[in-house]
């Protein structure tokens, strides 16, 4: 697909609505949403198709808006218009917002009356709060997979591991934001519970998400070094070696450390 770019419109928060002219930016790494409608074999009641077309938008715009706060597109403290949004990637504003209500829920972005969503401003201590809870969830299932899982499945796991190392050597925060959460999943599927994969990918993607300043507090350099950490730990659990595994597990998820 095509890539999309946010539009941004609005302010910074203080600022007042309306003021200046809205700003367009070429952002490669946000996805476009497919246009268009679709076809049937069969005729189907218009309502149905008209709720999966709606709903598949809706998704892809979802996609491309964590994209973009990932990759500091969509910018802490600014408020985003769903028409302006909705009008860059070729969707009606609702498709747009309902996917900024889900934000919302999820902490994001809040609701700015008859104006649009402002990005929430993040702060280190917030950040913080999200590592330490990542770590009370993540790291006993961790040491326990250390002790149970044979090493011929966490050899499996190296291409996982060597796709973020790629993601962060292109310097790319939003390809490496996704490489780094389809490893941490694919450790935690070991375990066999669904419901821990889920809370545990709702968290990680939180905490990805970079707090006011934007991206530039976590460079190239620290993405590959939190990279290479996935390798050594695959080494280290191949090689049987719990002790090993446990300090870079211990040091992987240091509370405050850590935000991809």
């Amino acid at each position: 697909m095509d890539p999309v770019d946010p539009v941004r419109e609005g302010t910074r928060s203080g600022g007042s609505a309306g003021t200046g002219t809205p700003a367009v930016r070429t952002a490669p790494t946000v996805p476009a949403p497919v246009r268009g409608e679709h076809t049937h074999a069969g005729p189907a009641p218009r309502r149905a198709r008209t709720l999966v077309r709606r709903s598949s938008v809706r998704g892809q715009v979802l996609d491309a808006l964590r994209t973009a706060l990932v990759a500091g597109e969509l910018r802490p403290g600014e408020v985003y218009s769903a028409p302006a949004l909705g009008e860059r990637f070729g969707v009606s504003a609702t498709p747009v917002r309902e996917a900024m209500q889900q934000l919302a829920q999820e902490g994001a972005v809040e609701v700015v009356p008859n104006r649009g969503f402002r990005v929430v401003e993040r702060g280190a201590r917030e950040l913080a709060e999200l590592a330490e809870i990542r770590a009370l969830i993540e790291v006993p299932v961790l040491l326990r997979l250390a002790r149970t899982v044979p090493a011929e499945r966490w050899a499996e796991l190296r291409p996982l591991a060597e796709a973020t190392v790629r993601a962060a050597a292109a310097g790319s925060r939003a390809t490496y934001a996704e490489a780094d959460r389809a490893f941490h999943r694919a450790v935690l599927a070991l375990a066999g519970n669904e419901q821990l994969v889920r809370i545990a990918d709702d968290l990680h993607r939180r905490a990805q998400w970079p707090p006011a300043g934007g991206p530039a507090g976590r460079g190239r350099a620290d993405l590959v070094a939190d990279a290479r950490e996935h390798t050594a730990l695959l080494d280290a659990l191949t090689a049987a070696d719990p002790d090993l595994a446990r300090t870079l597990i211990a040091d992987h998820f240091t509370p405050g450390c850590r935000t991809p």
